[in-house]
């Protein structure tokens, strides 16, 4: 008997539910079997991305990120119907489950689960959301780069199946309680929007009007600038750096990255509070030598050109050996008329993201071309006063990262008490009395 069962099995005797007996999940909620033709862009198809990791909430604004692994080109879709309970098999960790409130059609890497009539469609839901199940399926998993799990293994895994009536009383509990951490959870993102709303208008007032309130100002020729202090210049950014350019994809592609030698720095890399090295890849020396033109070199600022992630920037500083970047990655290496941060803070400001918007064509964000980057207008201060603006709103900055830190510990708490709150009540560690409304 698994862990988790033997558990639910034990809590039952001391909760006086008895009858909490393990059963495989195929034969409480077989799987539906059910396909046909449909694409993604249909309105009722759900796709893996359309599904909130371990709260089951539908998203309803599809993206065209296809990091998911989805199998939305291939015309082949599964059916589901109103009752349903969903359960995503392609990266099991993400605990992606849904449970239908309507018919219609999903990816083939989301299982289709009939409840049986014994089964209360809720208490099916909640316990798919149970770290504990999540963590038995993950360790099923097969493949290193897109992991899923079979179903053969999957609907072999034993879940607690109280009487109904329980079933019905803890999904009850388990909607109210989740509701009022999912309410504290909203506010607390939304405060935290608040946080970097009020750091991002900060940045782009400082590197467009400066310090100092009082200075004579000018027209900056720029309709959507507005003015800046008299003595700044506004010039184009390929007037004031001496390098725009990225890197290519590396011969062979992901499969000459290794696990150590010299880093190659891609998108996922470059975020806007630094640097990310816990999904970094490396390449040898002759790929490294033979991608010369993408060396990366310290005071280089790097800005994300394609995808989602597109306009994140991120400066090079203390770098220890070489490194390179991909061809998502776009190389900006200022000259000696304007500082790495200030270009920094510049870029990630209104003043670059805005520019990065009005370059896009259509209503997706596709890519930046080097011309259109160049071509960039920014505000060009006195080296002096870049300084003290650098030094201003790093100061800043730290003091905003302390409060945004302890605003996500706080959300990560609540999210880590919304698991452990469905894990101990489908597990019978909550007595039945203490669920009642």
């Amino acid at each position: 008997m698994n862990p988790g069962i033997m558990m639910a099995s034990q809590e039952g005797t001391r909760t006086g539910r008895s009858e909490d007996v393990g059963r495989r999940l195929k034969y409480i909620a077989p799987l539906r079997n059910e396909r046909t033709d449909a694409t993604s862009e249909q309105a009722d198809y759900l796709g893996l991305e359309n599904i909130q990791s371990w709260t089951g909430k539908l998203l309803p604004i599809a993206t065209s990120d296809t990091s998911e692994g989805d199998d939305s080109t291939t015309g082949t879709a599964n059916v589901y119907y109103s009752g349903d309970v969903l359960f995503g098999k392609l990266r099991p960790y993400l605990a992606k489950a849904f449970h239908a409130d309507q018919d219609g059609v999903c990816s083939t890497e989301l299982l289709v689960l009939k409840p049986q009539p014994y089964m209360h469609p809720r208490f099916l839901f909640y316990s798919l959301l149970s770290p504990i199940f999540v963590g038995q399926v993950d360790a099923s998993a097969y493949g290193a780069k897109m992991p899923r799990a079979n179903w053969e293994c999957i609907g072999s895994m034993k879940l607690p199946t109280p009487s109904y009536v329980t079933q019905r009383l803890i999904a009850d509990y388990l909607d109210r309680e989740t509701s009022r951490i999912d309410a504290l959870v909203a506010a607390k993102e939304k405060m935290l929007a608040l946080l970097e709303e009020k750091r991002a208008a900060l940045i782009s007032r400082a590197v467009t009007r400066g310090l100092d309130p009082t200075v004579p100002r000018k027209p900056s020729g720029i309709d959507w600038l507005g003015e800046i202090p008299r003595h700044w210049e506004t010039k184009k950014l390929k007037y004031v750096v001496s390098k725009i350019g990225s890197g290519i994809t590396p011969k062979g592609g992901a499969d000459s990255y290794q696990s150590e030698g010299i880093p190659l720095f891609r998108s996922q890399n470059v975020h806007f509070d630094g640097l990310r090295m816990d999904d970094i890849v490396y390449v040898d020396s002759d790929t490294h030598e033979s991608m010369s033109n993408s060396k990366v070199l310290d005071g280089d600022v790097l800005i994300n050109i394609t995808g989602a992630s597109i306009g994140r920037c991120f400066y090079i500083e203390n770098l220890h050996g070489a490194a390179n970047v991909n061809q998502h990655v776009c190389i900006v290496r200022p000259e000696p008329m304007i500082e790495t941060k200030f270009l920094y803070f510049t870029l990630r400001s209104d003043v670059g993201q805005r520019q990065i918007d009005l370059s896009q064509s259509g209503s997706g964000r596709e890519g930046l071309n080097f011309e259109a980057l160049g071509n960039f207008s920014i505000v060009v201060p006195p080296l002096s006063e870049q300084k003290t603006i650098i030094r201003y709103l790093e100061k800043t900055g730290n003091q905003s990262n302390e409060m945004l830190r302890e605003m996500q510990q706080s959300i990560a708490l609540l999210r880590e008490r919304r698991s452990a709150l469905i894990t101990a009540a489908v597990t019978g560690e909550i007595p039945v009395e203490e669920m009642r409304p």
